[in-house]
């Protein structure tokens, strides 16, 4: 085993290899990730002693943890929108303004004084833990199904907070770094590298999206070269004042995610996959610094800090943050109960205390475990607990009704308005721009992109959906599609129409398992076919059947001509139409059809005519 726990090549693959189980743990029993990444850690650390950083990295763990830090910060600052703060309502500006300030300024005293921490420690301590999670808050919200207000905020807040708190984390630590210089007055060097941190950070922001805007990259060559960039604006700036790296690259991504007319989707979907890699093996590599002697010098301090910041701080950051938000008393207690913090208070803090043991600070080797601590009892305690709390409070959402079309063509968005009509909550996604503008254009909710992609998990409301309905012609996205929905939404929830390629050639066929899924609306309902009767002026039809005009009546009216979709049923609950399934239609039910047109009439003969006449 020896030779095996001495090669630094063997125990970075064995790094790699744990992390990606963790994460496939993680994805089974519906976890944060960031869960069993952090007890991987520590037990490869701490307990066991196989995993050692120091030893393995040397002088290089400071530099490495730094660049995937700048990393991670970087894309995270990718993702804050300005007209974010305004375009989701007021609850979530002032939570990422105003509420980030009371948590701040309560955790900063509590460590100070309960704790002990030197006050910069403790101002330190407060900035990161005014972050939430949205990789932590997302699998919560969709196990929790909160109603779609607190849901809308809780998810919001974790994105729009993460380069805010991550941002004010970085002010305090640079003045800190300013502190320990005694060659240079402490304000003049703080002054100085927040000029270059912001100065740089916005000039090489706005040249390297104009490089973007304008094509002047070749497009295999854009993540790369905006990784490249990226990294060399940090180094750049950490060369012209000491440690403003990171405040470099955060303003850098903050910059070029509002740049007007600057697509960072592409770069955004590179930078979640790194991202992914280097926080997996981060936070492994991190927690096996933890020393558990540390733990233990928390003591019931540590408690009654948790206390002040989960019981405290955040309800009256929720509070203060509501007057102008019309939300009820009920919804304030939810959004009060949860607010884990995850993957950055995590690599912030682990960068930050490599770097306060470096100076000598004392207690600097408290900050990492208390962090840990904070993200392990936000996590845990929320998680077991947020879906009573929300039933007592009744704040839970009906069972999900709604509907996530993959697929925006013609007929897609006719089955969507008719949906919407009748108060089914839609949302159309697709990669097609043009299928997308189409369906805004006709007021229909949207998500432009991968549906499967982590900017959908994060960002793509999914507290009203039920059922994805495939209506795409991607015919090699839709089976990853399906996967995805089946795991996330439960089994039975994916359906997709029929493939006519499963009759051709055997590399052509689709599994079985997938094939289950493919028996939407009927046989021969496949993508093209109604795209073809849609083309043909087919319209989508409701029909209230009666005592009078029964089902038989119905099918023989339209024989052919329909081919039917959905039926409603006397309470309002829709029951999408499939092959294998057939539903007892009586009087009051609703079938709603694709109605193909009367095909013309042939000239008649003469004896016709007059027969007619």
């Amino acid at each position: 085993m020896e030779p095996f726990l001495s090669n630094p090549m063997a125990v970075l693959v064995m790094v790699g290899i744990v992390s990606i189980a963790c994460r496939f743990a993680a994805f089974k029993l519906r976890l944060p990730a960031i869960l069993p990444l952090l007890l991987a850690g520590l037990l490869l650390g701490p307990i066991t002693g196989v995993l050692d950083p120091d030893a393995l990295f040397g002088d290089l763990l400071f530099p490495l943890v730094s660049l995937a830090v700048a990393i991670i910060l970087f894309e995270g600052a990718l993702t804050l929108k300005l007209s974010d703060l305004a375009g989701h309502g007021s609850m979530v500006r002032n939570l990422c303004t105003l509420g980030a300030l009371v948590t701040w300024l309560i955790a900063t005293p509590a460590a100070y004084y309960v704790l002990g921490m030197p006050l910069q420690l403790a101002a330190l301590f407060g900035a990161i833990v005014t972050v939430t999670g949205p990789t932590v808050i997302v699998p919560m919200l969709r196990t929790v199904r909160p109603n779609a207000r607190i849901s809308n905020i809780l998810r919001w807040e974790g994105i729009v907070i993460d380069p805010i708190g991550a941002l004010l984390a970085v002010l305090v630590y640079e003045y800190i770094v300013a502190a320990q210089n005694p060659f240079e007055h402490s304000l003049i060097l703080l002054l100085k590298v927040v000029l270059i941190g912001f100065g740089l950070g916005a000039l090489m922001g706005h040249f390297l999206g104009t490089l973007l805007r304008n094509n002047w990259v070749p497009h295999y060559l854009r993540n790369t070269a905006v990784l490249t960039l990226m990294l060399g604006a940090y180094a750049a700036s950490d060369l012209m004042a000491y440690e403003s790296g990171l405040l470099t690259v955060t303003v850098m991504g903050i910059w070029m995610a509002n740049m007007k007319d600057l697509d960072v989707d592409d770069i955004l979907e590179f930078k979640e996959t790194l991202s992914v890699l280097l926080i997996s093996a981060l936070f492994i590599l991190l927690a096996a610094r933890v020393e558990l002697f540390t733990l233990g010098q928390l003591g019931w301090g540590a408690l009654l800090v948790l206390g002040a910041i989960m019981y405290i701080a955040r309800p009256l950051s929720v509070f203060l943050s509501a007057p102008g938000s019309g939300l009820n008393w009920r919804e304030l207690a939810m959004l009060s109960w949860i607010a884990p913090r995850g993957i950055v208070a995590a690599a912030v803090s682990a960068l930050f205390a490599l770097k306060m043991e470096s100076f000598g600070l004392p207690k600097s080797e408290l900050l990492v475990p208390m962090v840990f601590l904070v993200i392990i009892a936000t996590v845990v305690v929320q998680s077991l607990t947020s879906k009573t709390v929300a039933k007592l409070l009744d704040v839970r959402a009906p069972y999900p009704n709604g509907f996530l079309i993959f697929g925006g063509g013609r007929f897609a968005r006719l089955l969507a308005k008719d949906l919407l009509d009748k108060g089914v909550p839609v949302r159309v996604a697709d990669t097609n721009w043009d299928a997308i503008r189409e369906a805004r254009m006709a007021n229909i909710p949207t998500y432009y992109g991968n549906p499967i992609s982590e900017h959908a998990s994060l960002t793509m409301d999914l507290s009203s959906t039920g059922k994805v309905l495939m209506l795409s012609p991607y015919r090699q996205l839709n089976p990853l599609v399906a996967y995805h929905f089946e795991h996330v939404l439960g089994d039975g929830s994916v359906l997709g129409l029929s493939d006519s390629t499963q009759e051709g050639r055997a590399s052509h066929k689709v599994s079985e398992e997938y094939a289950k899924k493919l028996e939407l609306f009927s046989e021969n309902a496949t993508y093209g076919r109604l795209a073809s009767l849609v083309a043909k002026g087919a319209t989508i039809r409701t029909t209230r059947l009666t005592d009078e005009f029964t089902i038989d009546d119905y099918k023989e009216t339209y024989g052919n001509r329909a081919t039917r979709l959905y039926a409603v049923d006397p309470r309002g609950k829709i029951h999408i139409n499939t092959v294998s399934h057939e539903f007892e239609l009586g009087a009051d039910w609703q079938v709603v059809s694709l109605i193909a047109p009367e095909a013309p009439q042939m000239p008649s003969s003469g004896t016709e005519v007059g027969a007619a006449g």
